[in-house]
């Protein structure tokens, strides 16, 4: 069971910031990834529509007998998350023929807004992710719950995911589409700044030179990392062996997301086209 692969998704590239991340803190760790590049965005979707296909991509991943499934998506954790809790919990691992084990499923939200409300506190925050998260408005519950004098300021970004899919980052096109967005009066005088789509690591650094270090953009995919790093570790689900394996599925196999893959997650990788749907 401990030397069981982490299970982690996303409709896209975005979720691959997550896997590095976790490869980064956790190295001797096996990942199965899978990317929805047949569904994506999941945030231009319905709710319905994005619960079942992460509900379909999670048993595909307890099929493969992952320990943990990490939703690394913002749209999917804004609306599916308690939906594919109930399908590992429905779905056991059978670790032998008188034992079974309920897959842990991690979420992208959650390990932020505890951040958030531990170290920014009263503070004017901002919210930018794709439409099926603010619409949610999943950030501004969570965080005033924890902290009601927090001032939250949400804005859909419909336009980022698809511009860093097709690889336009740090250029002009993505320079002017983030300026856009950024000036927007909603997210005048934010303090901070919370990404809320893993595909926006990609383009940090263009969102912290476009406010000239003067908003504290939240570093979310590392904080998510640390976070799972410690939940595995108090369930005693970290690995005690040290030959890691990576493997990488889509929905709907092109070369440049497996050209963008690469360039990303920094090593030699292959893609393997399966449907769970």
């Amino acid at each position: 069971m401990k030397n069981s692969p982490i299970g982690i998704f996303d409709s896209g590239i975005g979720g691959l910031t997550v896997a590095h991340a976790l490869k980064e803190q956790m190295p001797n760790e096996s990942i199965i990834y899978f990317g929805d590049t047949k569904h994506l965005p999941y945030g231009e979707k319905s709710e319905k529509s994005i619960i079942n296909f992460s509900g379909e991509i999670a048993l595909f991943l307890l099929q493969k007998k992952c320990k943990a499934i990490i939703i690394a998506c913002n749209s999917s954790s804004s609306v599916a998350y308690n939906s594919i809790r109930r399908i590992a919990q429905i779905n056991p691992r059978k670790i032998s023929p008188t034992q079974s084990f309920n897959a842990t499923v991690f979420n992208v939200i959650d390990p932020v807004v505890q951040y958030i409300n531990n170290n920014c506190k009263d503070s004017i925050i901002g919210v930018i992710g794709t439409k099926a998260t603010i619409k949610s408005n999943i950030y501004s519950k969570k965080i005033k719950k924890g902290n009601n004098n927090q001032e939250i300021r949400s804005l859909a970004t419909p336009l980022l995911a698809p511009m860093i899919e097709e690889g336009f980052i740090n250029g002009e096109i993505s320079k002017t589409i983030i300026s856009n967005y950024i000036r927007n009066p909603i997210l005048k005088d934010i303090e901070n700044l919370i990404l809320a789509c893993t595909h926006y690591p990609l383009i940090q650094k263009e969102i912290h030179q476009l406010y000239r270090n003067k908003v504290n953009v939240i570093d979310s995919v590392n904080i998510v990392a640390e976070s799972i790093s410690t939940s595995l570790q108090a369930l005693n689900l970290l690995t005690d062996t040290k030959q890691s394996e990576y493997h990488f599925y889509v929905s709907n196999y092109t070369k440049s997301f497996e050209k963008s893959a690469r360039f990303f997650f920094q090593e030699e990788i292959q893609l393997k086209e399966i449907n769970p749907h």
